[in-house]
């Protein structure tokens, strides 16, 4: 990079790749202060994971204000008395602190059986039945005085202050993070060298990712740094190399959030691709069910997600020459089990066409094709099986199964067929109760979805839903395609999936629209959309009308799509 890149540590996290520590300005709780936290992602409980609040003290053992500043490589404290600190993470498990002219104090809130005790001079021992994890706590250079008082059966709390040498001004220290024995170590890589060599690493990183217009180029930093920043390594119930949605608080992969943070690093890093959009099928129940999420301590079963793995399976084929033989036969079977298990499991009332048992299975949690209750059968869900057994039916074709491939171009024709007379009524697409098939109220975007299916619909039903997404006012707005129609009475604009702009059904209909022949408005909504990102970050979700990002303001799959869309759709 040319110039030096920061971030605001009140929205953003300080990690690296292939750990689950972080540093995070994080706000003032009931039970918690607000302040500048060691944290670790573990477990995703949906909660900020802070470990150690970090104060800076003066040379007489008072705290002191201080201006936190993150860059990829490291976080720097300035007070403005002139001390510094620098916190860096080495490795994947140990924070690294260095000081000049200040000291540090640790504070470690204990929950029930949490406990500190002294390993070693200098060296000290946090366990924390909270984390399910240990700390290691060793000055490097200066003193460290601990304040640990013992209440039966858990220490009441314990304060680390690492103080400086009195002859240099300075102090080093490290925290490790591990679960069972630790060896100590003998030598430590200098702190400089820590820096360099992950400064050196994000910048190949953010060299390698796609490629934007140059009026892009700060927030096409900010969205590598990201996706590079929640990678987690393989550990836990997670088999591979994993991209969390956020180190914030959604520190999970879910089960379509991963394919498009596939899809971003299908050409740089095709390998790592394959690992995100492999994930889940490595989780796979016998049943051909996907969980709804995993991190490394749990799945999560109770819902699932959208079947958008073919789409993304063909979108990835069309750009790496990664995915041959070896990947396809890897990937037949569960995908192949995945499909059928909509039909087999989905469809409570025999008439071929899936359903969704809850918002959050199709993605869209409360949109309001679920406004009439459950179960629900919507024309998106049939657009995903039909591409999805397409490329199915093509990978079939390419390992030599004639007779697979036969049948699954027949289903995929088939459910069009179904879908098309099931679905389509007075010129739009309609979602309805299984069953009784009772039309759902409102107006969502999520009925436009099918537009994915490009010239396999009729031309007449192109025109009419391409019409519906470039009209002005309705869902197109001046950063995008809000959920719900603007003017609709069930239209909010901090309503999740009732009016907020959000980046997969934005990468979604732009394939779509494309594939649709409308390329001028793929690249429209694009640019809107890239734009408004570049004003408001790499939020969850976006306030249709004024761009503002809500919710996580740091999440993955935004930045990932602004990657591909700003790569691909705009110039």
């Amino acid at each position: 990079m040319n110039h030096e890149f920061h971030f605001d540590l009140n929205i953003v996290p300080f990690s690296r790749r292939g750990s689950f520590l972080a540093i995070s300005i994080v706000p003032e709780a009931q039970d918690r202060r607000q302040g500048l936290y060691l944290r670790t992602v573990r477990g995703g409980d949906d909660k900020f994971g802070e470990a150690f609040l970090v104060e800076m003290l003066d040379e007489s053992g008072q705290a002191v204000p201080f201006q936190s500043e993150a860059s990829p490589e490291r976080v720097q404290l300035t007070s403005e008395f002139g001390m510094t600190a620098e916190l860096c993470i080495s490795g994947s498990r140990t924070f690294r602190v260095r000081t000049s002219g200040c000291g540090i104090r640790l504070t470690f809130k204990t929950a029930a059986y949490d406990y500190a005790f002294q390993e070693a001079p200098g060296c000290w021992e946090v366990n924390s039945f909270t984390h399910e994890c240990r700390f290691m706590l060793t000055a490097l250079v200066g003193e460290l005085k601990m304040e640990v008082p013992w209440d039966k059966i858990k220490s009441s709390y314990v304060i680390a202050e690492f103080l400086p040498d009195r002859k240099s001004g300075q102090s080093e220290f490290a925290v490790e993070e591990f679960k069972t024995v630790m060896e100590r170590r003998t030598s430590w890589e200098p702190f400089d060298d820590v820096l360099a060599e992950v400064k050196e690493e994000f910048n190949q990183w953010h060299h390698n990712s796609l490629s934007m217009p140059e009026r892009w180029e700060g927030s096409r930093a900010l969205a590598s740094y990201i996706t590079w920043s929640c990678l987690v390594p393989a550990e836990g119930c997670l088999t591979r190399p994993a991209m969390y949605m956020s180190k914030n608080w959604m520190t999970n992969i879910w089960s379509w959030d991963h394919c498009f943070n596939a899809m971003a690093l299908v050409r740089h890093d095709p390998k790592l691709a394959w690992d995100q959009f492999m994930i889940f099928f490595d989780r796979q129940d016998e049943s051909g069910l996907l969980p709804d999420f995993i991190n490394d301590k749990y799945a999560l079963w109770n819902c699932n997600k959208p079947p958008i793995h073919g789409w993304t399976l063909a979108w990835m084929m069309e750009r790496t020459d990664f995915i041959q033989e070896a990947q396809l036969r890897e990937v037949y079977g569960p995908l192949s089990k995945w499909t059928k298990w909509w039909f087999r499991y989905r469809d409570s009332d025999g008439d071929g066409i899936p359903q969704y048992n809850h918002g959050n299975d199709s993605g869209w949690d409360n949109s309001t094709a679920f406004n009439n209750g459950i179960p629900v059968e919507s024309p998106d869900l049939t657009a995903f099986l039909i591409l999805q057994m397409e490329v199915l039916a093509e990978i079939a074709k390419r390992l030599g199964h004639p007779e697979e491939a036969i049948e699954w171009q027949q289903l995929a024709e088939d459910t069009l067929e179904k879908m098309i007379s099931h679905f389509w009524h007075d010129d739009r697409f309609t979602a309805c109760r299984s069953g009784t098939h009772e039309i759902s109220e409102g107006d969502s975007l999520l009925l436009f979805v099918p537009i994915i299916l490009g010239e396999r619909l009729p031309e007449a039903i192109r025109a009419k839903l391409l019409q519906g997404l470039r009209e002005e006012g309705r869902f197109l707005t001046a950063n995008g395609w809000a959920t719900e129609n603007v003017n609709s009475p069930f239209y909010h604009a901090d309503g999740y999936w009732r009016g907020p702009i959000w980046a997969p059904s934005t990468m979604i209909l732009v394939e779509g629209v494309a594939a649709a022949g409308d390329r001028e408005l793929a690249e429209t909504v694009s640019d809107r959309f890239c734009a408004m990102l570049n004003r408001s970050g790499m939020a969850e979700n976006f306030d249709a009308i004024t761009g503002e990002g809500l919710r996580d303001r740091a999440f993955t799959w935004t930045s990932s799509v602004f990657l591909i869309l700003g790569h691909e759709y705009t110039t």
